[in-house]
């Protein structure tokens, strides 16, 4: 609100005061023509009178707007506490305040308590991402160790469930305030093959060729995260590619632009914009039946917070491009640190 506003504003608010003082101005007026008594010294008591209304005025204005910037300020800043409100001028103002006061002290009592089901929430269920492990590693020896056709076939459906037990720990932790990002020069050839030898059987059973192309590049990342974005989209462009290959290279050796190509279902023109949204599935998944709406929605928030970048070109029927841009921002804090995306 500029200088103008407030000082209408004001105006308005003292309305009431300006509007008394102008009628009992015409009424002594009026009273003075009545009696037909001099206007000599009826002008000179109005203007001493709006001399100091005037002064009055100026300053109630002063202190309004002086008010006025200092909760303009604590808009911006206000969170958890009052303090740095003014003075309150009388019981009506006190009163605002009060209710000010019982407001924030049941918004914390909220914040507290939801921060509360939260934690117990994510204490759980990492709990049970961990404990689901061990039954998942005991039916894989079992499975393993018999060699027939229905083994494989509970081998493959066993590696779907592990993966989704590794996405519900992946999305605990890109949500948890402390992630444990390790900062590091990696060999991208590296982190590629393994996220391939993790799918290697999928690609085996499905009959999908690897182009893998030699990258010969390093780049600034957390091995274990970006492995982990890797698969899933390996693990997308096997689920929806039916024949054909998937492509891994590098498109512009300067960015260190990696994309990972397959020859799929492809993506709708009109979902690509969404694809990244947490629970979108879009027409193909809702076809296929198989999406989650969560997996690249974990590796748009991941690779965020590297400070990398992921975009997606797609055309139905043909394939689909997704492209990791991985030329990090370096950016150094006073003592030496790298700082990717604001965090340390």
């Amino acid at each position: 609100m500029n200088k103008r506003q407030v000082l209408i504003s004001h105006l308005k608010a003292r309305s009431g005061i300006i509007g008394l003082f102008t009628i009992c101005t015409v009424l002594f007026a009026a009273i003075f023509a009545l009696y037909d008594l001099p206007l000599e010294p009826l002008l000179y008591a109005i203007f001493l009178c709006l001399s100091a209304s005037a002064i009055a005025m100026g300053r109630d204005l002063y202190s309004f707007f002086r008010r006025h910037q200092v909760l303009a300020t604590l808009k911006n800043t206000i969170t958890l506490q009052l303090a740095g409100l003014p003075q309150p001028h009388d019981l009506l103002e006190e009163g605002y305040q009060e209710l000010l006061s019982l407001l924030l002290e049941d918004k914390r009592k909220s914040i507290s308590a939801a921060e509360q089901e939260r934690r117990e929430l994510m204490e759980y269920y990492t709990l049970w991402a961990h404990q689901i492990k061990t039954p998942i590693a005991a039916m894989r020896l079992v499975l393993q160790s018999q060699d027939d056709e229905d083994s494989s076939e509970l081998l493959a459906e066993l590696f779907k469930i592990e993966q989704y037990a590794d996405m519900v720990l992946q999305y605990l932790r890109v949500e948890s305030p402390s992630t444990d990002f390790v900062l590091k020069r990696h060999s991208l050839d590296a982190i590629v093959r393994q996220a391939v030898h993790r799918y290697a059987k999928l690609f085996i059973r499905q009959r999908i060729r690897l182009d893998f192309q030699e990258l010969n590049c390093e780049v600034l990342t957390d091995e274990k995260w970006l492995t982990f974005v890797i698969g899933q989209i390996l693990s997308n462009a096997l689920k929806y590619t039916r024949q054909g290959a998937i492509s891994i290279y590098l498109e512009d050796r300067e960015t260190k632009l990696l994309v990972i190509e397959d020859t799929g279902m492809g993506i709708a023109a009109e979902d690509l914009p969404r694809v990244f949204e947490q629970g979108f599935t879009g027409y193909t998944g809702r076809i296929e039946k198989k999406a989650t709406g969560i997996g690249l929605y974990l590796c748009k928030r991941i690779l965020d917070k590297l400070s990398h970048t992921i975009c997606i070109e797609s055309t139905v029927g043909q394939g689909t491009k997704v492209k990791i841009r991985l030329d990090t921002a370096e950016l150094f804090d006073p003592y030496g640190n790298v700082r990717l995306g604001g965090e340390v």
